[in-house]
C-alpha cells in the first residue's frame, strides 16, 4: 500500500499493509488530517521515525460483524490492559501503550490503518466526514473540562487560536465562559471573529493584565513563559502545547505564585462526537485546504504556513 513516511525526510512510500492483530480491525482510510504534532514529529519530537498520522476517519474493511462497513473514527492510545496505570483507568497514559502514528504503531497517512476494536467509534450515517474528522482534536479540546472545574466567574485567557486553540475557544464559547483568546496573526483573529470567538491581537493584551485560568494552545516553545505572565497568583494554567524544541522557563514563579500546572493531551471521544452530530459545533470554517492523498508531501508543506489553520487530505 501506499503511506507517507518519515526517515528524517517525508516521502510517498509503497510498504506492507497492516495486519490486524487478535481484537483489532483494518480500516479503509478515507480522510485524514495534519496536527501540529505530526508537524512536530518531522521536526524531531519523539525521536519519531515511520508513518505518522493520527485524525482520520475510515471505513472498517476487516473485523468483526457489528463494525464491518462502518465509518469510524478512532482513539488513539492503545493500551495492554493488564499494567499498573491501566487497572487505576488510566489507560492514556498505560505505561506500555502505542500510540497511533506518535509511538509504536503507524499512523493514517496511509492507504489502510489498524486499530484495536475498542478504540473505534461509529460516526452516524448523517455526519459527514470532514466533521467527523475533528473528534480527535475536539475531544482535546474537551479534556480541559474532563481534568479540572471552571467555575463560571473565572476570567479566561486563552492564547493562540490555531487548530486546538479555535476549537478550545468554540468550547468556552458553548459553556458561556468569561474568556479573551489571542493570537498574533491576523488572519487567524479574523476567522476567529468570524465565528463569533472573542479574539483579540496578542498585542492589546496589557502586561498587567492577570486572570484565573490561562489556557495555553500556541503550539509555541513560548507560550509557557506567556501563561506564567498573565495568571494570577493561585491560578491554574493549562498546556496544551507539544514541542520538539521545548524552551525553558522560570519555575520559581509556579512555587512563589503557588500556581496550579496541568498538561494536557488526549479527550473523550464520545462526547466529542456528539457534540459534532448535533451540529453544536461545526469545524468546517477551519479547514484551510484539501489536499489529494497523492499530494500529501505538498499538504504538509501547506499545513506549516503561518496563516493556514487545518489541512485535510482525501485519501479517496
Amino acid at each position: 500500500m501506499r503511506a507517507l513516511v518519515f526517515d528524517g525526510t517525508l516521502s510517498l512510500s509503497e510498504i506492507p499493509a497492516p495486519v490486524p492483530a487478535a481484537g483489532e480491525a483494518l480500516i479503509r482510510v478515507e480522510y485524514s488530517a495534519i496536527c501540529n504534532t505530526d508537524i512536530e514529529l518531522t521536526r524531531g519530537y519523539l525521536g519519531f521515525r515511520g508513518v505518522p498520522g493520527h485524525e482520520f476517519v475510515g471505513v472498517v474493511e476487516q473485523g468483526s460483524a457489528a463494525l464491518r462497513g462502518k465509518r469510524v473514527v478512532g482513539e488513539i492510545n492503545c493500551p495492554c490492559g493488564n499494567c499498573a496505570l491501566c487497572r487505576r483507568a488510566l489507560p492514556t497514559h498505560c505505561s506500555q501503550r502505542t500510540m497511533l502514528g506518535i509511538a509504536g504503531r503507524p499512523g493514517v497517512f496511509a492507504e489502510y490503518v489498524a486499530l484495536p476494536e475498542a478504540n473505534l467509534h461509529c460516526v452516524p450515517d448523517y455526519l459527514a466526514s470532514v466533521r467527523a474528522l475533528f473528534t480527535e482534536p475536539l475531544a482535546a479540546a474537551l479534556q480541559i473540562f474532563e481534568q479540572f472545574h471552571i467555575r463560571p466567574t473565572d476570567r479566561i485567557i486563552l492564547l493562540g487560536t490555531g487548530k486546538l486553540g479555535l476549537l478550545t475557544a468554540l468550547v468556552l464559547q458553548q459553556g458561556g465562559y468569561h474568556y479573551t483568546a489571542y493570537n498574533r496573526n491576523p488572519r487567524k483573529i479574523k476567522l476567529a471573529q468570524t465565528l463569533g470567538i472573542n479574539c483579540r491581537p496578542l498585542a492589546e493584551l496589557p502586561p498587567d493584565e492577570r486572570v484565573d485560568v490561562c489556557i495555553d494552545c500556541t503550539g509555541n516553545p513560548q507560550g509557557m513563559a506567556l501563561a506564567l505572565q498573565h495568571v494570577r497568583p493561585r491560578g491554574t494554567i493549562v498546556l496544551k502545547t507539544t514541542v520538539a524544541d521545548p524552551a525553558a522557563f522560570d519555575i520559581n514563579q509556579i512555587v512563589i505564585n503557588e500556581l496550579t500546572l496541568i498538561g494536557s493531551r488526549c479527550g473523550p471521544f464520545a462526547p466529542a462526537l456528539a457534540m459534532l452530530a448535533a451540529d453544536r459545533i461545526n469545524p468546517e470554517p477551519l479547514v484551510s485546504a484539501e489536499f489529494t492523498f497523492t499530494n500529501i508531501v505538498a499538504a504538509f508543506t501547506a499545513a506549516q504556513k503561518s496563516d493556514t489553520v487545518k489541512v485535510i487530505i482525501n485519501h479517496a
